[in-house]
């Protein structure tokens, strides 16, 4: 059971109480600038206790659309703790930018709060890039993220990052972990969705951390189009879940504005809450989405179903390998995605071992042929005809492939599995001059895979040869009779 807000271990005014004194940087009482779901954000995270009278939260992740206060309330927290909060170990705070420009965004409007009122004038000394108390009990410093990657061992009581959406590991975090000793620390992360939304990216881990609910130090306030904690707002519209503040902009238009003006994958992100994609994004977010059949992981092995497989292989030092295994329903005129599969294990790994794992599947769905590509030569086609499987080298590249993928998601003519993974890989590929890849640093392997089966249920493909079409290759369809001498054509 928790203490009221009245029974802290350390005497101290809750956060409510200490903004009641001041004004906002127009003048106005704060408290009637915070609306009444900041007002319950701050009073939970900032002001509940334990058995024991300790703060019961030690981590906040906090999240919505742009332009809904979160910088604000950043500040206005790290604000109360720097000033209002009773510690014995002091009142040290950290705030971490994604670069200088934010770091200064974020360090003016705290220089505004402070000159907006006098009382809290008189007991700091503003600096330039800091504030401090004084009474020598504490400074409030703003930086850019990669100025405190080296920062490791500080102690502090209120340490907030604004805005990790565009972090790829977990360094920042690590080098200003919470000191052990430290009771009353707090970490207060504020971001709307990552660009990168995949696991091992911190962002993801924190969000399906705060989905599970499985710790019980953590607070998770979340608003987006699909997800939304407080209950006062999860029935409303997508826009208005995401977009909690959006009574105070004086604005109804802005987002139909923004709707119009911005690429669906930045609108998404920005002012839905929702997973992004990276400029020049190969594919529709939402068209790939509309595609996922929810819950489905795998389709096992049916009997009377023609199978066709594909492989994106790898030589195990980095990339995995990995398997997509399809067919085609022409009942209904789908595109099937049954299966994709990587290598036991992450990199590095022994190519080989891959090898007997496909094979192994793809004798389940009774394929005997698997597609690739030409990487490392003849050595896969040798290892998986070791294992009673035919290679046949693709005459597509994989531009290509993803180019034959795209008109028939846009159609509605592909059902894929439910992977995150999968999904997040297909979302990431974009165009860069006449080729499709993923971004540097990132992966393409289960959507190579998946796209070549998925083009494998469904192509139909011309064969030019001296620049003349002399006949069509087919795969699992039924209504066309593959020559003999067309499949010598497309496969070397």
């Amino acid at each position: 059971m928790m203490r009221s807000s009245s029974e802290p271990a350390v005497m101290t005014i809750s956060p409510l109480e200490f903004f009641s004194h001041l004004r906002w940087i127009d003048g106005r009482p704060l408290l009637d600038a915070i609306e009444p779901y900041r007002q319950r954000i701050f009073t939970e995270a900032l002001y509940t206790f334990g058995e024991d009278g300790r703060p019961h939260y030690n981590l906040a992740l906090t999240g919505r659309g742009k332009k809904n206060w979160k910088s604000a309330d950043l500040i206005l927290a790290a604000l109360y703790r720097f000033l209002a909060w009773e510690s014995p170990q002091g009142n040290d705070c950290f705030l971490l930018a994604n670069d200088e420009g934010q770091a200064g965004d974020d360090l003016k409007l705290l220089k505004k709060v402070i000159a907006a009122n006098p009382l809290l004038d008189r007991e700091v000394i503003v600096k330039q890039k800091e504030i401090e108390r004084m009474d020598a009990r504490g400074t409030l410093m703003i930086l850019p993220a990669k100025d405190a990657v080296g920062a490791h061992g500080k102690t502090y009581l209120f340490v907030g990052f604004d805005e990790i959406h565009g972090y790829r590991n977990w360094d920042i975090f690590e080098a200003l972990a919470p000191d052990p000793t430290r009771l009353d620390a707090l970490t207060w992360i504020t971001s709307y969705a990552s660009i990168y939304n995949s696991p091992g990216n911190p962002l993801f881990d924190l969000l399906a951390q705060g989905k599970r609910g499985e710790d019980p130090r953590m607070f998770f306030s979340w608003y987006s189009a699909d997800l939304c904690t407080d209950p006062d707002y999860a029935d409303a519209e997508p826009e208005a879940r995401a977009n909690p503040s959006m009574p105070s902009w004086g604005n109804p238009g802005y987002l139909a504005q923004q709707r119009r003006r911005l690429p669906s994958h930045k609108f998404r992100r920005l002012h839905l809450n929702l997973p992004g994609m990276p400029d020049g994004a190969f594919l529709d977010a939402v068209r790939v989405t509309d595609a996922v059949v929810e819950g489905r992981k795998v389709l096992r092995p049916a009997e009377g179903v023609e199978y066709v497989g594909f492989v994106d292989m790898s030589g195990g030092s980095s990339d995995d390998a990995a398997l997509g295994i399809g067919h085609f329903d022409a009942a209904r005129n789908r595109a099937v995605l049954d299966l994709v599969a990587t290598q036991t294990g992450k990199p590095p790994f022994n190519p080989r071992d891959a090898v007997r794992k496909f094979a192994g599947i793809l004798k389940e769905y009774g394929i005997s042929a698997v597609t690739g590509d030409r990487y490392a030569g003849e050595t896969f086609q040798q290892d998986f005809q070791e294992h009673g499987v035919s290679y046949r080298l693709s005459v597509l590249t994989k531009s290509q492939i993803y180019e034959a993928l795209e008109p028939r998601i846009n159609a509605g003519e592909v059902e894929l599995l439910d992977v995150s993974r999968l999904t997040e890989q297909l979302l990431g590929l974009v165009a860069r001059g006449t080729k499709i890849d993923h971004l540097p640093g990132d992966h393409d392997d289960l959507a190579n895979a998946a796209a070549g089966a998925v083009s494998l249920c469904v192509s139909v493909i011309p064969i030019l040869v001296d620049g003349f079409a002399r006949g069509v290759i087919s795969f699992g369809r039924p209504d066309i009779e593959p020559h003999q001498e067309i499949w010598s054509h497309f496969y070397h």
